[in-house]
């Protein structure tokens, strides 16, 4: 078919006019647009690890010999007439805190004779901290926040020894019906040393006690001693382990939000 082909080969001369370009002409090309990239977006900033603040520098021990264990005791009758303290309770905390090394320093910072922390020592007028080297300040010191504590629990030597441990405000806050086993173990230290030294307060009771804590293991077992023997008076405690026991000292036993209690409190 003829005539179609020549009515398509007048297409061009047709669209021209309304194209605007001539037959003559070339037929106008397609822009061709450039194509931009965006700028690259700047390399986000690593995020800086968050680390705990460092620990606080332990106390440096001065460098002068030691007193000898001797010196330290001439020190304690004269100390423990002015304070009204006995010398056997004396002599019975400072073996069980430092076993009479006047340079001393424990992982939590307590420093001494009677491992006084400095915040401690502070209530009493002491800031410095090489002042607590010295054995007869640190003496001095220890022996009137023991007497205090005597005084606030009514010579009630259980508690009072326990608060020296682990803090009063522990003691306080529940009503003596908690602890730590290392509290125990200390408390049960401190007791049987004061009656070697011819202590004269009733604490063979106390001791008893507290040495029947020593060998108990399980949570069932813990609450049904604790029922039967304890005297609220001295060491009503209401507790179940959660740790084993690894040191007498209580200054090994980390503080903070990740550490975790030796006993914890059962209310029934």
């Amino acid at each position: 078919m003829p005539h179609v082909s020549f009515y398509w080969s007048l297409m061009p001369l047709v669209l021209a006019p309304a194209l605007g370009w001539t037959a003559n002409e070339p037929p106008p090309t397609t822009a061709v647009v450039p194509v931009t990239t965006a700028a690259p977006l700047p390399a986000a900033e690593p995020i800086a690890e968050i680390t705990p603040p460092p620990k606080p520098a332990l106390p440096v021990p001065p460098n002068r010999p030691r007193p000898s264990r001797a010196q330290i005791m001439a020190l304690i009758p004269a100390v423990a007439k002015h304070y009204e303290v006995e010398e056997a309770l004396i002599r019975a905390v400072i073996t069980a805190e430092s076993n009479f090394n006047a340079h001393a320093v424990s992982h939590a910072g307590a420093v001494g004779l009677m491992q006084l922390m400095p915040a401690t020592a502070g209530d009493y007028g002491v800031s410095s901290v090489d002042a607590l080297f010295d054995p007869q300040i640190n003496l001095r010191t220890g022996t009137r926040h023991l007497k205090r504590l005597l005084n606030k629990y009514k010579n009630d030597y259980g508690r009072a020894i326990m608060a020296y441990n682990a803090g009063e405000g522990v003691v306080d806050r529940t009503n003596s019906q908690v602890t730590y086993r290392e509290t125990i173990n200390y408390t049960a230290a401190v007791l049987n040393n004061y009656q070697r030294q011819g202590g004269a307060a009733p604490t063979k009771v106390a001791l008893i006690e507290v040495q029947t804590l020593q060998k108990v293991e399980s949570p069932t077992q813990a609450r049904r001693l604790l029922k039967k023997y304890l005297d609220p008076s001295l060491l009503s405690l209401n507790v179940k382990p959660t740790l084993s026991v690894r040191y007498l000292n209580p200054a090994l036993h980390e503080v903070g939000p990740s550490s975790k209690p030796m006993f914890e409190l059962n209310v029934d």
